[in-house]
């Protein structure tokens, strides 16, 4: 209703004035009800930037790092100009893949626990987005019978990005994804020492060409392998 309106718009300007500059983003957060992805419990926080949880021990993204994602995946593009073909690893409970499909021309989502799959289906359903193809599968793998694609987004946080998923980016795509990083204690091992996580932007300039970029810290759960 009017509240959830007036919510949605709230939060977009706070993620505008936190520095948010794409507009077609930001309208796509303005637009998608982020309380139809949460239990009826947690909705009054919908519009809150905070990551909440959404079962099964995964987490529904914070909007500012949802925006943030998505807006480096568009650098360079202009407002009414969508992304092309988008993968996104990790369908949680859904909300990233509506945000997607409101910038990009086709989105295809891959998750690996099947209730969650079959939640976000439910919950997107009344949303109806034509251009957004939801797999129960290993993201790890990737979705070959889709690829190439112009961008692929990770909701979960590995040691480093499958060689796979880079095979599955076209040239002249952008990969963005937060990986796990090691820092070394004073003594300069690694051993059980605490792994914080950053974005990593990748971009194939060529067939054997990666230019990586590592951006700021971030939180997610971790990027897993197989399908329960």
């Amino acid at each position: 209703g009017m509240a959830s309106d007036r919510a949605r718009a709230a939060l977009a300007a706070r993620l505008r004035s936190g520095g948010i500059r794409d507009e077609r983003v930001l309208q796509a957060i303005a637009t998608v009800p982020r309380h139809l992805f949460l239990e009826p419990g947690l909705a009054s926080q919908a519009y809150e930037d905070a990551a909440l949880p959404i079962g099964h021990q995964q987490t529904i993204s914070k909007p500012s790092v949802v925006a943030r994602m998505i807006e480096l995946l568009r650098h360079g593009l202009a407002p009414a100009q969508p992304l092309e073909r988008v993968l996104e690893i990790g369908t949680g409970c859904g909300y990233q893949a509506a945000v997607l499909s409101l910038v990009a021309r086709d989105v295809f989502s891959i998750e690996r626990i099947r209730p969650l799959h079959e939640q976000a289906k439910a919950n997107l359903r009344a949303l109806r987005l034509p251009n957004l193809r939801l797999h129960y599968g290993d993201g790890m793998l990737g979705l070959p019978q889709a690829a190439p694609f112009s961008s692929i987004i990770l909701a979960a946080a590995g040691m480093e990005v499958p060689e796979v998923l880079l095979e599955q980016l076209e040239v002249g795509g952008r990969l963005i994804a937060p990986v796990a990083v090691a820092s070394a204690g004073a003594d300069g091992h690694k051993q059980g020492q605490a792994v914080t996580q950053q974005l990593l932007l990748i971009e194939r300039r060529s067939r054997h060409r990666f230019d990586r970029t590592a951006l700021e810290a971030v939180f997610f759960v971790p990027l897993k392998s197989g399908t329960t």
